[in-house]
């Protein structure tokens, strides 16, 4: 019974890595779509700011991306604990 127990517990921590994983991906994804998304309709209104909006929002975006990769992992190192 214990064994069963023991193999559970690690079970749910890969899940819970998993599901941490995907999480971070997901909010990157929707970061990154609204950092476009705002981008896109401040060129479409001054399309003399294209250079400065697009070079924010790479920074931008690069940040997010910075984020949801730290995410991931410290979810892998959790799984691997």
């Amino acid at each position: 019974m214990t064994s069963l127990l023991i193999v559970l517990d690690i079970a749910m921590g890969y899940m819970g890595a998993a599901v941490g994983a995907g999480l971070a991906a997901i909010g990157a994804g929707i970061g990154i779509g609204k950092i476009g998304q705002g981008a896109m309709e401040g060129i479409a209104r001054q399309p003399e700011a294209g250079g400065d909006i697009r070079s924010t929002m790479i920074i931008a975006a690069a940040l997010v991306e910075g984020v949801a990769f730290f995410a991931v992992v410290i979810c892998l190192l959790i799984a691997i604990k």
